[in-house]
């Protein structure tokens, strides 16, 4: 029998490599979409995470409706700035910024506030949109995970924002924390976690 074909929509490896795992003894053959036709550029309007991570599966799903799609939207939540970067943090400060530069832009915003770094509550959100052939809609899980910015950016793993978010309970950013651990406790693992539990209802 033919495997199913997943679609990624996404070229990250990072993200491949974490959702590929999951899939590892399923009966299915996962593909980025770059490996299987036209990479879409896709309008990110939706105002939350789990509403951008639809449009980006709608659109393939149009466009491959006997495969299997999947697509994931995540960026950082910061409480004392309501919530910015939010879904705009790939293009926070602007889209051809580093992420060095957007960390100086959020430390600047957050000394605004007149908190102490001890009080800048963070978490990581992701949003994946799993959207099963010839279905009328996906099903969307969403994980989070919790902590702190704090005023400089430590460790060598991970990417984006990662070296300035601190973990409490491992006294460590989420860039110091090795990459098999961060799979298991991540915001995007939180989501894989929920998708797998589905899987193993089908």
């Amino acid at each position: 029998m033919d495997k199913a074909l997943v679609i990624i929509a996404s070229g990250n490896k990072d993200k491949m490599r974490e959702i590929q795992q999951i899939f590892r003894d399923r009966h299915f053959e996962v593909k980025r979409a770059m490996d299987v036709g036209p990479v879409l550029d896709v309008v990110e309007d939706g105002t939350t995470f789990a509403e951008n991570a639809y449009l980006k599966a709608k659109a393939y799903h149009d466009l491959y409706p006997d495969a299997y799609i999947l697509a994931d939207d995540s960026g950082l939540e910061v409480d004392p700035l309501d919530g910015r970067p939010g879904i705009y943090s790939a293009r926070y400060g602007g889209v051809d910024w580093s992420y060095e530069d957007k960390s100086k832009l959020l430390w600047e915003e957050l000394r605004k506030t007149g908190l102490k770094p001890e009080d800048w509550t963070a978490r990581f959100r992701c949003a994946i949109c799993f959207w099963e052939k010839v279905k009328e809609e996906p099903k969307t899980f969403e994980g989070a995970m919790e902590g702190l910015v704090i005023p400089e950016r430590r460790g060598e793993n991970g990417f984006g924002y990662d070296p300035l978010f601190f973990l409490p309970q491992y006294g460590k950013t989420s860039a110091e924390i090795s990459p098999d651990l961060k799979n298991k406790i991540s915001h995007r693992a939180n989501a894989l976690a929920q998708l797998e539990a589905y899987l193993n209802t089908l």
